[in-house]
């Protein structure tokens, strides 16, 4: 397993050993001794899927509030999309700073990203699942996010016609999020 470093602190491309032989691959796709040699303590708790009927949804951009936040680890299980993060984080040299990475069943890649950040994505092909491992309860009371479309932070989405839900349409803004990270 391979740790990436990206432009936001904490977040990494984690590229797991993929073992191929005629009848398909195995991999470990998580395993907390490695991810503690990398410096990363996390204990997950709950798995989430996400599947998407079309190209061109988009998911996000969600964060829990503390003491809820969570710790993910997204995997596209088939498919693909385009995996945005936002740095949360007021102490952090990073903070309302966004990185994108494409991510598709193949090669096989995973992001993680600590708590303190917003997660979101945009489905490039039909039929796309995202597996996700979060180390905090989903908790409705604390569930937050921001517009996909803040104009402040202009992230470059892969799709001029997006579907999104009614709910993450009407996210507030990055400047309109308290500063609870």
């Amino acid at each position: 397993m391979q740790f990436i470093e990206t432009t936001l602190q904490d977040v990494f491309i984690v590229e797991p050993s993929v073992h191929k032989d005629q009848r398909g691959f195995f991999l470990e796709a998580f395993s907390s001794r490695i991810f503690r040699d990398y410096g990363i303590a996390v204990d997950f708790v709950q798995d989430n899927c996400s599947f998407s009927k079309s190209s061109g949804v988009i998911r996000g951009l969600h964060f829990q509030y503390p003491p809820h936040a969570q710790a993910k680890l997204i995997w596209v299980i088939t498919g693909s999309i385009l995996d945005v993060v936002v740095d949360l984080r007021r102490a952090s040299p990073t903070y309302g700073k966004w990185l994108s990475v494409e991510m598709s069943s193949s090669p096989v890649r995973m992001l993680y990203v600590p708590r303190g950040f917003a997660h979101g994505f945009c489905t490039l092909r039909n039929s796309t699942r995202v597996l996700y491992k979060v180390d905090a309860f989903y908790a409705p009371h604390a569930d937050a996010g921001i517009r996909w479309n803040d104009p402040d932070l202009a992230i470059v989405w892969p799709t001029q016609s997006p579907i999104v839900s009614a709910k993450d349409s009407r996210l507030p803004s990055l400047s309109d999020i308290p500063p609870v990270f």
